[in-house]
């Protein structure tokens, strides 16, 4: 079984900046997913699946991200790092107001991550787009949300500092060293 990573935290905050540049120093990732989920919905004409049917949205996002966690089962002890983790699409839907199926919490509590990074908001790099639509104040929102559900899972979440991309990722790594 693989050594699982997850990094985690509200919109836009160089969650998906660090595993590229993981994954281009040769690290095994697990990209996210969401945006593709997104960008499906909208070929079906469907703006924003996640807030027209936050349930249809979570599902399929939930099982693609088993997916990606079962495909690390033979990775040995390699770290293998995920853009974004099971909790957070609960985490997200605690932020609507939504209940998750049942089924989900049964699943998060069997499928466990080994490390838990998250990153804090950080205003001087959030963006909108097509797929992030959430403004810098949600993302604060979300972003205790998040931290809350992996609080509450029994997870140490570690924050990582704001600073430049390698930073950051030194950051990261000194928990594998040591």
């Amino acid at each position: 079984m693989g050594f699982r990573i997850v990094l985690t935290g509200g919109p836009s905050t160089g969650k998906t900046t660090i595993i590229e540049q993981l994954d281009a120093l040769g690290y095994i990732c697990k990209h996210e997913i969401s945006r593709q989920i997104t960008r499906q919905g909208q070929k079906d004409g469907i703006d924003q699946l996640f807030l027209k049917d936050p349930l249809a949205f979570s599902k399929a996002l939930f099982e693609g991200r088993k997916r990606q966690y079962a495909q690390t089962d033979n990775h040995e002890k390699a770290p293998v790092f995920f853009d974004r983790g099971l909790p957070d699409i609960v985490a997200y839907m605690d932020y609507l107001g939504e209940s998750a199926p049942q089924s989900f919490f049964k699943d998060i509590t069997h499928m466990r991550y080994d490390l838990v990074f998250i990153f804090p908001p950080w205003k001087a790099i959030h963006i909108s787009d097509n797929e992030r639509y959430e403004s810098f104040e949600q993302g604060q929102k979300i972003y205790q949300h998040i931290l809350s559900r992996y609080q509450n899972l029994d997870y140490d979440p570690i924050e990582v500092p704001t600073g430049s991309v390698n930073d950051r990722i030194e950051f990261i790594l000194k928990f594998l060293r040591s």
